[in-house]
């Protein structure tokens, strides 16, 4: 008796070439997914570290204005601010000075006695600071323009990100 074996083992070379196709499509979907949160999380990074530091200066800055007794004149420019403050005062004085300027890239305070103090992350960089004075009647105000770029380490263009703030603030000197 004769048996038609009609049962094969393997597989056949259209099986093979439809399988490695469904494959290589599923990994080229993959990797182009991964690429884009790639690249996002690259625009992201860049727009969350100018946010941040900006922020964080201009409150900075506004706190002390805020704070301040007046501001010092002679050394006040459009680059710089002094301020006269009562706060965190060294021994045995009455008054202190603190300023704000450019020192480098960043943004610097310094404190009458002490060594400046950088404000931000090397993640960025100062585009500009101008301060000016604004006289409201009888309140002393200082209007404050802040630009911070993100220094962008891979110099790819779309990964660039600026921020600028304005604000203008009070002395509430009591």
């Amino acid at each position: 008796m004769h048996t038609n074996d009609t049962n094969k083992n393997g597989f056949s070379l259209i099986e093979v070439l439809v399988s490695v196709s469904i494959i290589s499509f599923i990994l080229l979907v993959l990797t182009s997914f991964v690429l884009e949160i790639n690249t996002f999380n690259s625009k992201t990074t860049g727009k969350r570290e100018v946010a941040q530091n900006a922020g964080k200066v201009l409150d900075l800055i506004t706190y002390e204005i805020k704070g301040a007794k007046s501001i010092y004149s002679p050394t006040t420019t459009q680059s710089q601010l002094s301020l006269e403050t009562y706060k965190y005062l060294p021994a045995g004085e009455e008054i202190t000075f603190t300023d704000f300027f450019i020192c480098g890239t960043n943004i610097c305070q310094k404190k009458e006695s002490k060594s400046p103090i950088p404000l931000m992350s090397n993640a960025v960089k100062v585009g500009s600071l101008q301060f000016s004075e604004v006289l409201t009647g009888s309140y002393r105000s200082v209007k404050i323009n802040l630009t911070v770029d993100y220094v962008n380490p891979s110099s790819n263009p779309n990964n660039n990100a600026s921020i600028s703030l304005n604000s203008t603030v009070s002395l509430r000197s009591y």
